[in-house]
Parts: structure tokens; sequence; C-alpha cells
């Protein structure tokens, strides 16, 4: 029976790399209005808005726990506003805690949520990957980059793009770098780990039609599987 039920993590860089992105938000919208008869969990992140206050606050000699607040304040915003984007087939209270998730699930095609709660060293990623255990479903992490890579690609030219790798390599590679408030990877390490001990079938995209085809279960997306 093919999954209809899905966990997406929209990044904040891709609602508003700088202004919005109203080209990549009508495009997002009519994919999930292509799957009528599927369910997404929706969890946005803060993208540079977030890590522009955060910087702000990491100079003003704030801590990390005042940075991630303030993050996270900006990860509920863009849920509310993606809500209202997509209206009645979406929720209007913006959950704070996992049951609330499942329970809007009841009544909307699609449910928008930020960070649920603080936590320390978590990010959107992290409870993205959460909610996709509790709900036991597949994880879908859209980005602003076509998957993982050896290194970063915007920075090293001979970084080699990774297909498919296990969860316990991925895990590995993640645990390697430091945690910061507002950081940039295409996956943090807590939700490296949820996924690996959830046994979470995790892909990474940096495309609206990736996530299109992964729904129709087309083997080859045109981003990283994180499985096995």
């Amino acid at each position: 029976m093919r999954q209809k039920l899905w966990v997406i993590s929209l990044g904040g860089s891709r609602i508003i790399p700088e202004e919005v992105d109203n080209s990549f938000l009508i495009r997002f919208k009519k994919m999930i209005d292509s799957h009528p008869t599927h369910k997404f969990v929706v969890v946005t992140g803060g993208g540079s808005t977030a890590r522009k206050y955060i910087s702000s606050l990491k100079k003003l000699n704030k801590n990390t726990k005042d940075q991630s607040l303030s993050g996270i304040a900006i990860t509920r915003f863009h849920a509310g506003f993606m809500s209202r984007l997509f209206g009645k087939k979406a929720n209007e209270d913006i959950p704070k805690n996992m049951h609330k998730v499942k329970s809007l699930l009841l009544k909307n095609q699609v449910v928008f949520a930020g960070a649920l709660r603080y936590e320390e060293n978590n990010t959107s990623d992290g409870t993205s990957a959460k909610i996709a255990g509790y709900l036991g479903c597949p994880f879908i992490n859209l980005t602003n980059i076509k998957g993982l890579y050896t290194s970063n690609p915007k920075t090293h030219k001979r970084a080699k793009f990774i297909k498919a790798i296990s969860w316990k390599n991925f895990n590995e590679i993640a645990k390697k770098i430091k945690y910061e408030a507002g950081q940039h990877f295409v996956l943090d390490q807590s939700a490296a780990e949820v996924i690996m001990n959830k046994r979470i079938s995790t892909y990474i995209v940096g495309s609206v039609a990736s996530i299109d085809k992964i729904i129709k279960g087309e083997r080859d997306f045109g981003g990283t599987l994180i499985r096995g």
C-alpha cells in the first residue's frame, strides 16, 4: 500500500531567501493540491530571517536559549503565513505539541507547524523528524540544494553528490558538526539521531518536482535517500 501521510521540513530559505519567493510558493501549493488523497505535515524553518535575529542576539551576548527562542518565533510566523496561503485545507491554529499536530490532521489535509517547544540543541529539522517518528511516516527535507554532498557544493567545486546513505553513516557525518542556533546543514544532529533510532525513511531534496516524484513512488527522484 502506497504511503498516504508525509512530513515535510520546508526550509525558511525556500520561503523567503531575500524576499518572499511567490513563484516557489505557487509551485509548492500546486504540488500539494495535486495529491488530494494524501495528507501532509509541513514544518517551516526560520531560514536567513531567523539567522539575522539570532546573529544580533549573539553579538549582544545573549545566551543560546534566547537566540533559539527568537528563531522559534520566526518558524511559527512562517507556519502561520503558509497556513493562510493554503486557506481552508490547512490549519488555523499553529500547534505546539505533537498531540495537537495529530488531532489537526483529522480535519485538515495540510498541517503547518513551526518549532513545537524549546529543546536544547534542536532545530526545525529535528522537530520534523520527531513528528515523523510519532506519526510513523516518511520524512522529506526540502532545502536549497539537491541533497547530500561529500562537502558543501556551494564552496567546493569537487563536492560529490550522495544518492543514498545509511542512517548510521549519515548520523556519523551529522555528529561531527558543532551545534549552533540557526545552523544551516541539510539535516541537523538531532534529526539524524531520531531518523536512525526510529528507522524513518528520509529524503533530502532541493525541488518541489522531487517531492512530487517521491509521492508518486518514483525511484529516481533526484535527491538523497537515507535508509537502511
